[in-house]
């Protein structure tokens, strides 16, 4: 039951089960930002007003437990949207719903009706805003990471692999390099040499 069975073209039979790598794709989706919540809020609760008349270690442990359950329940919603309308995890529309149901559920619980729809509405909205920054970010580091990348590739063709910049006091000589120093710390001893032999002849 845990898996179909589908018949391939050349007749045999293939389980289609769900992959190891996707299982954890949406786990990590879940509980990394969960942990994330959490401690986030306990640093919230660091910085709290109420830390002095409700004790430091309550009010951290508050805002943590808070934040992880906001945030868990937020992702495991927005994983069910996905599964349910088939959708891959950067349609952004699967955290609108997400983030509208979330803030339903939850301010119900906590304020009622006008509660549910406040929290609805600014679940929805704070929820959207985060992914859709989110996945801004992560293309942003993708071509950053992607261009640095060819320019190390690029570099390596050249010959110019970890080469140090020219205000760096230390350098790397290639060969004609070496050669034109050592004529110019030999013309250097040649002329000290000079000099120090026309101090002899006037003395």
């Amino acid at each position: 039951m845990g898996s179909e069975n589908k018949e391939a073209p050349g007749g045999e039979l293939n389980n289609s089960s769900p992959s190891p790598s996707s299982s954890h794709a949406w786990k990590s989706r879940i509980v990394i930002p969960t942990l994330l919540a959490g401690v986030a809020g306990a640093g919230a609760g660091l910085i709290s007003k109420h830390r002095r008349t409700l004790g430091l270690a309550t009010v951290c442990s508050n805002y943590a437990v808070n934040f992880t359950i906001v945030t868990g329940c937020y992702c495991g919603a927005r994983e069910f949207v996905a599964a349910t309308r088939k959708t891959g995890p950067d349609d952004i529309l699967n955290s609108a719903v997400a983030g509208f149901g979330t803030g339903a559920l939850l301010g119900r619980l906590q304020g009622g009706q006008l509660g549910a729809i406040r929290y609805s509405v600014m679940f929805a909205v704070v929820g959207t805003t985060a992914d859709f920054a989110i996945l801004k970010l992560k293309d942003a580091l993708r071509d950053h990471t992607k261009t640095i990348y060819q320019h190390i590739e690029n570099s390596k063709k050249s010959g110019t692999w970890l080469k140090l910049p020219e205000w760096f006091p230390i350098q790397v000589l290639d060969e004609e390099a070496l050669a034109a120093k050592r004529a110019q710390e030999e013309q250097f001893l040649q002329q000290r040499a000079r000099i120090r032999s026309l101090r002899e002849e006037e003395s």
